[in-house]
């Protein structure tokens, strides 16, 4: 019996396989990876023999995994983290870094801040790949199974090996046309008014329109879209209201008029929109990533700085 040369392993076959599992695709797992089909193919025939399993099995126009490739995904990842910790040292030198780095983020999130931080990072280090993907409703998952090394978002996941922080602090107003209406001047105006918001493609709301509603607070949603940027097409034009952070103002929704939004004293705190970056515990002392968390605090406050519309 041949004996299994686990010697043969390697960190870049290891990312392979991570890569082919998540994507259900050895084409999209080439185009995550930069590498062209046939390099992820031999790479991951090459794996199957040193492992003694097909690993994956054709499912449609797809493949999925085998019950054993799941199996050794926790496993695989472990030892990728372990072998980022072997490699990182005590120190970080940004000008020699090689970094490929994945964020998780929503539209807002993402537009807001991501161009900014690419570029501040980018020209610091030899070289950056950043990879951006939906957070969508957050979950521990994505951090504990490495989907993401940076999670962004207004509402954290919770757990004893994920970490947060506070980036910055904005708030929902309302946006309108001012050439087709003028700002709703009490909260009964602002609920008895047609609406535009954003639904996401998971059927996830807004944190903002979930509070509201369990407020008592029901207004007439006309249109839902799955993104911000969606939003601008729709209410030019017409006599509806857009309730969205006013972070947005000098990009998303620039031309439109905005206003605070008129709620009841009582429901006042229920327009105010935090924004966290999220982390797993392992990084918590990594040099990169520990490096690149600050670039996007500094991002953060640049951004959090620059002037927006008066409301």
């Amino acid at each position: 019996m041949k004996e299994i040369d686990h010697l043969s392993l390697d960190g870049h076959a290891l990312a392979l396989f991570l890569a082919v599992l998540e994507e259900g695709s050895v084409t999209a797992a080439a185009t995550r990876l930069g590498l062209t089909q046939s390099a992820v193919s031999h790479s991951l025939q090459k794996l199957r023999r040193i492992i003694g399993d097909p690993l994956f099995a054709k499912s449609g126009r797809g493949i999925i995994a085998t019950a054993h490739a799941q199996a050794l995904a926790a496993r695989a990842r472990g030892l990728i983290d372990e072998m980022r910790s072997f490699a990182s040292g005590a120190s970080f030198d940004p000008a020699n870094a090689r970094l490929s780095l994945t964020i998780a983020a929503n539209d807002f999130q993402r537009d807001l801040l991501l161009p900014s931080f690419y570029r501040r990072v980018a020209a610091k280090v030899k070289s950056l790949n950043l990879r951006v993907i939906p957070s969508q409703s957050p979950t521990p998952a994505m951090l504990r199974e490495s989907r993401c090394d940076l999670l962004i978002t207004p509402l954290p996941p919770s757990g004893i090996d994920i970490v947060q922080k506070r980036l910055l602090q904005d708030h929902y107003v309302c946006y309108y046309d001012a050439k087709v209406r003028s700002a709703p001047a009490t909260h009964a105006n602002y609920l008895a008014a047609r609406h535009i918001t954003v639904v996401y493609t998971d059927n996830e709301r807004l944190d903002f329109d979930r509070r509201l509603e369990a407020s008592g607070l029901q207004r007439d949603i006309a249109i839902s879209v799955p993104s911000f940027s969606g939003v601008a097409a729709f209410l030019r034009g017409s006599d509806m209201l857009a309730s969205m952070p006013s972070l947005l103002a000098p990009d998303v929704v620039r031309g439109f008029a905005s206003a605070r939004i008129p709620l009841p004293s009582r429901a006042g705190a229920l327009a105010k929109l935090p924004m966290f970056m999220v982390w797993h515990q392992r990084y918590q002392k990594d040099p990169a990533h520990l490096w690149l968390r600050e670039q996007l605090e500094q991002t953060c406050r640049l951004v959090a700085a620059a002037p927006t519309a008066q409301v």
